[in-house]
């Protein structure tokens, strides 16, 4: 009987050995994962400072307008003046019960027959 609990007890230090072990290399890793999305996490941030930058710099008022001025012609292009704006009692609202969305294309889809072929 002595024999049976000296090799329980030796069963059972190997194999919480074991686990230790092997909850030793799964931390590891989990360690070695969370580095290399530290370092990802700090070139994403550096790289989304350097567009912000690039976006400010693109963005600037006396750049837009230089391009609105060359490309003129092309795109015609006006300033904004107060009267372009609307007024809210200028809005049409559906009837009540009213779906807003209601479409029909069948008024709008010509079906001829003479083109087609049986």
């Amino acid at each position: 009987m002595r024999t049976l609990g000296f090799l329980l007890t030796v069963v059972c230090v190997i194999a919480s050995a074991f686990w230790a072990y092997h909850e030793n290399y799964k931390t590891q890793e989990a360690y070695a994962e969370t580095r290399s999305l530290q370092s990802e996490i700090g070139a994403a941030r550096s790289r989304l400072t350097v567009l912000k930058a690039e976006w400010a710099y693109l963005n600037r008022p006396e750049r837009l307008h230089e391009l609105a001025d060359l490309n003129f012609e092309r795109l015609g292009l006006l300033p904004l003046s107060p009267r372009q704006f609307g007024h809210v009692d200028e809005i049409s609202y559906p009837a009540t019960g009213q779906s807003p969305l209601k479409l029909d294309f069948a008024d709008s889809i010509e079906v001829s027959s003479e083109g087609a072929e049986p």
